[in-house]
């Protein structure tokens, strides 16, 4: 078995797509002849040509805009946002146009948006964002965030094999960070399920329901609190539309406290959704408030002593573990 990081992961799964699909191509700005901004694409324009890597201008509407016409006409295009917080300016694209296609007259759009999410890389505002709850609002979408270097690899391969639009957020701080050995690779091999959380951890006093990078934090926090005598257990949702409902509320009934464990501004986030599903369907089986750890309500800080005080960490959920499960 070969040893990936995590890039490389979504590198080898855009790469054995292309080969396994000629309908699939790339669109995105500095993606071919640079290679991506973060090398992601590097070498990809000499094997499959200008014809499926397609470097573009600087204009994520036209881009997506692009994409959603060639998916109509049965193409299987990928976009490459640069930094995911760019997204924003083809939102009415993706929202009003590629979402809605398929309920209004039953036209699929199958197209991939990817690009790198996430702090702690100290890139401030315009290149730190997380914004999965902007789109969780909107039906017809489906949005990934993968933890992991195996569901990087896996779940790219399932988005981009999906009849409909899929956001799909990679964690620009787990890059070159993690590293693990994939099963397989190939054009059959390795793929993942969109909608299927996982157990990343299993455990027996307290659940944590966390996705992308908070899934290391949630794991290095239940290392520690092991040895006070907390059982943690962690619950990594890979999929965040659609919620995997039946794992949420299996991890809940089990442990009976769960805290959710998220890298978003707290107020309309989507562990905000998690936590009112469990609130509203799981009450019964609680023994505690459901609590959210997430960011406060304020832009992402470029000062490194300021983010590291905004994002959370293994010490801020160490103590509001300590804190739920002495309720």
């Amino acid at each position: 078995m070969a040893t990936f990081t995590y890039l490389e992961a979504v590198r080898q799964a855009l790469w054995d797509e292309m080969e396994n699909d000629e309908r699939v191509f790339m669109l995105g700005q500095d993606i071919g002849t640079y290679g991506g901004a973060f090398r992601v694409t590097a070498g990809f324009l000499d094997r499959f040509g200008p014809g499926r890597i397609v470097d573009t201008p600087i204009s994520e509407s036209a881009m997506v805009g692009c994409a959603i016409g060639a998916a109509m006409m049965g193409m299987r295009p990928v976009v490459e946002m640069q930094f995911i917080d760019f997204i924003s300016c083809a939102f009415n694209q993706i929202v009003n146009f590629a979402a809605p296609n398929h309920y209004r007259w039953g036209q699929q759009v199958p197209l991939v948006v990817r690009g790198p999410a996430g702090g702690n890389v100290h890139g401030s505002v315009y290149h730190s964002q997380n914004p999965e709850s902007y789109f969780h609002h909107t039906p017809g979408l489906k949005i990934v965030a993968p933890g992991t270097v195996a569901d990087a690899y896996g779940l790219l391969k399932a988005a981009i094999r999906d009849p409909n639009p899929v956001l799909y957020f990679e964690h620009k701080y787990l890059y070159r960070r993690l590293k693990d050995e994939l099963p397989a690779t190939g054009t059959s091999e390795g793929l993942v399920p969109l909608g299927k959380a996982r157990l990343a951890r299993a455990g027996r006093d307290l659940s944590v329901i966390t996705w992308g990078a908070m899934l290391h934090v949630a794991l290095e926090a239940a290392g520690r609190l092991e040895a006070e005598g907390i059982d943690l257990e962690v619950l990594d949702l890979r999929t965040l539309k659609p919620l995997d409902q039946e794992a949420i509320l299996a991890t809940v009934r089990k442990t009976s406290r769960v805290i959710v464990l998220s890298e978003e501004q707290v107020t309309g986030s989507v562990a905000g959704e998690v936590a009112a599903r469990i609130s509203q369907d799981a009450f019964a089986w609680l023994d505690g408030p459901v609590h959210r750890l997430c960011c406060p309500d304020t832009p992402v800080p470029y000062s490194p002593t300021l983010e590291e005080a905004y994002l959370p960490n293994v010490d801020k959920l160490v103590a509001k573990v300590r804190e739920l499960s002495a309720y």
